[in-house]
């Protein structure tokens, strides 16, 4: 065996997992710490005046600006609440168009005039600070010469506390803008489009219940995950440099025996879920859920719902932290979509609904007619929302690693579609056949409206195949990728929503004005939009080709790969709908749609390089090195006077592998010519000639590569195996 591969190997096996944890916290009660290194409402209290802690509560609510001395009071009791817990640092922490999170980090250490040490801490560096905007994804917002980009604090997402090696630092939720205040995050578009949408909720929700004052978005996210040892890990230039296997013959066992899923979790994997759940309630992620998922090795946790603000920042942070506390386990986290060939991929299912300020969760159907034809007001809005947008949702969880997945696997198709069960399909299409619709259709309807079943009681059933799903009382998203940040789906979402509402509310209003009763209108309208709607509407299996086939007909897009889904980001219509809704800027979406694109080709030029670098470095010279010695025991039989017929199978193997070895060459250098005429064009044709061209070939050779590890002596193969991948724990 490869001395590389054995050594990873034997350490694996040499290791005292006893040592790997969990640590910590063990048997107490989770309520004790929950919430512990989060600066929340009861420090707040504690901390502060009552006056200065009612102002925070309600900006917090109305997204009012703080005035600078009650900044300068919030600033100086965050810092004693901190430094009471050994806090020495503070950091803006803010989500760029990298996709995860970025920090730096100043002490509260300062010089006063007298040159004497003292902690400082005020409200202009809570609200501000500068970090370089030139060196972060811009898509043309930034150039080298202008690096002023700033970030300002989020009153709206609470402080908290991150600890590492024994340290800690006060980490400050933030919004990053360029010096003219435009987005180069995900956060600012995400706060921008929750406003939008809820000023469109309010206005409908005020049919129904007047004193109907707030709308918040809930979000739940689903984090799927694979965990592999390190030492595996670092056998691996692939994982090391792209997140995914670019080549690995599929084990003989995989997945097909459905034996992991909600299994019994591994001692050595509970261990790393039992400290990552410590550390995420402490930081005041209500993390609930934990189990085996289909794939070997995956494994998926959930939170409850949450403000969908503070859902995607901590989901943001849970990432982060699955990183460093896989690391104390000798653990690697793969959030990679697809990081093995033949095995389910990742995502991060999105569960998505309204709640407003008297409690109601807008997309509950709850048991009583009022309450029924509010949610099949809202229901069928989202719907109609959905159609009207699919490419530009679709466009939202656009990324080279979830090309891989989307379509294969329990995932999803890139064809965007609703599911809704069979109880609503049923009710929707009632509704649909009155052709004349009265006051007294409107009194049959309603009738019917209040037999419909709870359906919190997941009576929709499930769909795997849907991207878009009801399940109850929430849509579940089901494109989103593992690695992507939930904000950038989420604005989208409530974008188009907010924006489909203002049209209901408009067209019940025109009714109105028209002499018609308000639930005549309502009920004119969601007639309406159930017709409109129809095409999305789709309860099958969405992998079949007769689906796509019935897709094509009905008029959905279908974009499988990034570089034909993004252009509907800067569609004249999607231009148009963000801009009314003040949620992107034409600018900002045509940066946000290059830093998408330049992102797209970059991740294709590492996997293809790295690729490169695994064939020519390793796996041709292993090869070579196991030829010879076939071409010796050939050479020894020889003379042992064996003929060459007794020798079919040695000379069989050797063809064998010169045909994969031609193959393989040939494949390189058509990647290499690939990327060179690519990257002479504009990034667009760039984009699409690596998603056209590029892939195929890369597909080919690890066709190759992988029949070459099947002939090539086990002893001699340099790189981890699938079977080690996914099962040596």
């Amino acid at each position: 065996m490869n001395s590389g591969r054995l050594q990873a190997i034997n350490s694996i096996l040499a290791r005292d997992k006893s040592q790997l944890g969990p640590h910590g916290n063990i048997g107490e009660k989770i309520s004790s710490y929950y919430g512990s290194l989060v600066f929340g409402a009861d420090a707040m209290y504690e901390y502060m005046s009552k006056k200065v802690f009612k102002e925070i509560q309600e900006c917090t609510h109305s997204g009012n600006k703080l005035s600078r001395e009650t900044a300068d009071e919030v600033a100086a009791a965050m810092q004693s609440w901190a430094m009471d817990k050994g806090v020495t640092h503070y950091a803006h922490w803010f989500q760029p168009l990298t996709g995860r999170t970025a920090e730096k980090h100043d002490s509260f250490f300062t010089l006063d005039s007298n040159q004497q040490a003292i902690e400082e801490f005020n409200g202009s560096e809570l609200a501000q600070q500068e970090p370089d905007g030139s060196s972060f994804p811009g898509g043309g917002l930034r150039t080298t010469f202008e690096a002023r980009g700033y970030t300002a604090w989020d009153p709206t997402s609470p402080a908290f506390i991150l600890e590492m090696k024994g340290g800690k630092t006060l980490c400050i939720p933030t919004i990053f803008v360029t010096y003219s205040g435009e987005a180069m995050d995900y956060k600012l578009p995400l706060l921008k489009s929750q406003t939008f949408l809820e000023e469109a909720a309010i206005k409908v929700g005020q049919y129904f219940q007047k004193d109907i004052r707030r709308v918040n978005v809930t979000l739940g996210w689903e984090q799927e995950y694979f965990l592999i040892d390190e030492a595996l890990f670092y056998s691996r230039p692939d994982l090391l440099m792209t997140g995914r296997t670019l080549i690995g013959k599929t084990a003989p066992k995989g997945q097909q025996l459905d034996d992991h899923y909600f299994g019994a979790i591994p001692e050595r994997i509970y261990g790393f879920m039992r400290d990552l759940e410590i550390e995420s309630h402490k930081l005041g992620i209500p993390v609930r859920t934990r189990h085996n998922e289909v794939g070997p090795g995956q494994y998926e946790l959930a939170p409850m719902f949450e403000e969908v603000n503070v859902a995607v920042d901590h989901n943001s942070l849970l990432m982060d932290l699955m990183d460093k506390i896989a690391i104390r386990h000798k653990l690697r986290v793969l959030l990679h979509e697809k990081p093995f060939e033949g095995v389910n991929g990742s995502g991060k299912h999105n569960n998505w609904s309204m709640a407003t300020n008297t409690g109601k969760n807008l997309l509950s159907p709850g048991k009583s007619p009022g309450k029924n034809l509010r949610f099949l007001a809202f229901f069928v809005t989202v719907i109609r929302a959905v159609k009207e947008h699919s490419a530009l949702l679709r466009a939202s969880v656009a990324s080279a690693s979830n090309d891989h997945r989307l379509g294969a696997n329990e995932a999803p198709p890139a064809i965007i579609s609703v599911f809704i069960g069979q109880t609503l399909t049923r009710i929707l299409n009632d509704i649909e056949k009155k052709e004349q619709v009265d006051e007294k259709d409107v009194a049959e309807i309603l009738d019917l409206l209040s037999k419909i079943p709870n359906l919190e009681k997941d009576n929709t059933d499930r769909n795997r195949t849907s991207p878009f799903a009801f399940t109850g009382n929430k849509f579940e998203i089901r494109m989103v990728g593992s690695t992507m940040n939930c904000a950038a789906p989420m604005t989208v979402m409530n974008t188009i929503v907010g924006a489909q509402l203002k049209d209901f509310y408009h067209k019940v209003e025109q009714s109105r004005e028209d002499g018609v009763d308000l639930q005549l209108a309502i009920l004119e309208q969601i007639r309406n939009y159930i017709t409109e709607s129809r095409d999305v509407l789709f309860e099958g299996d969405g992998y079949s080709v007769d689906w796509e086939e019935e897709a094509a007909r009905r008029g959905l897009p279908n974009t499988p790969n990034t570089p034909d889904a993004l252009p509907a980001y800067v569609s004249p219509k999607s231009i148009k709908l963000f801009g009314e809704a003040n949620v992107l800027s034409e600018r900002e979406l045509n940066a946000h749609y290059e830093v998408m694109l330049e992102n797209y080709i970059l991740k294709r030029q590492i996997e293809s390089r790295t690729l490169g670098e695994m064939v020519y470095n390793h796996i041709i010279p292993a090869t070579i090195k196991y030829q010879s010695r076939i071409g010796e025991n050939i050479r020894n039989m020889k003379a042992c006077d064996f003929d060459e017929d007794q020798l079919s199978m040695q000379y069989d193997i050797l063809q064998r592998i010169q045909g994969q070895l031609t193959r393989i060459k040939d494949g390189i250098n058509q990647m290499t010519d690939i990327r060179r005429t690519a990257h002479e064009k504009p990034e667009a044709e760039c984009a699409q000639m690596y998603a056209i061209d590029l892939i195929p070939v890369m597909e080919e050779v690890r066709i190759a590569v992988d029949r070459l590890e099947y002939l090539v002596d086990d002893a001699d193969w340099p790189f981890a195996k699938y079977r080690e991948l996914l099962f040596v724990r």
